[in-house]
């Protein structure tokens, strides 16, 4: 499945932010809020822009603020309630003023942008993010977003797979889950 290059790069740094900045479980353990913020958000954009520069602490906190509310439209996909993360996507489309904008910079070609000259960093990415996730939402693609099931994971993913089947954050989840359900046979009662 690929929605486009550019919108699958976005989606999966909604993933990316998601996961690196905002506190809950992964994989089996507790996950708070990294202290090196501005480090966590880098990575997290670098989920989709493998080269993206340094992220300033300023920035970074901007971009907790805005995974939470990211955090939101997984969970309610994860649910099974499209309307309410349609509701936060809208909400994020509306507040960032998002529209696409065909911009050529840095000796790349002409490709799809979300948001206007001008904005800050973490209203750019709030913009794109919002607008990568409503390409998804809006399409039969919906429920590709998602919340790892692993018992005390709650990272999310995007389900890129041909068969849309996808359940877990990573591997790693993917075999703990396993390696519990082969013990859990293995036992006599």
């Amino acid at each position: 499945m690929d929605f486009n290059s550019h919108a699958d790069a976005i989606v999966r740094v909604a993933v990316g932010l998601v996961n690196e900045l905002t506190p809950g479980e992964r994989r089996g353990r507790a996950f708070p809020l990294p202290r090196e913020l501005a480090a966590a958000a880098a990575e997290g954009l670098r989920t989709g822009y493998p080269n993206h520069r340094e992220v300033t602490e300023g920035e970074a906190g901007e971009l907790v603020e805005i995974a939470a509310r990211l955090r939101r439209v997984f969970d309610a996909v994860a649910t099974g309630d499209i309307d309410a993360a349609a509701l936060q996507v809208n909400g994020l489309l509306e507040e960032t003023r998002a529209r696409p904008l065909l911009d050529r910079h840095d000796g790349e070609p002409w490709h799809l942008h979300f948001h206007g000259p001008g904005g800050t960093m973490a209203g750019d990415w709030a913009a794109s993010c919002a607008t990568g996730l409503a390409i998804v939402l809006g399409s039969e693609f919906h429920d590709r977003l998602g919340v790892c099931t692993a018992p005390h994971c709650d990272r999310v993913y995007v389900d890129v797979s041909r068969n849309g089947t996808r359940r877990f954050c990573g591997t790693a989840c993917q075999n703990r889950v396993k390696t519990a359900a082969f013990r859990a046979r293995g036992k006599v009662p």
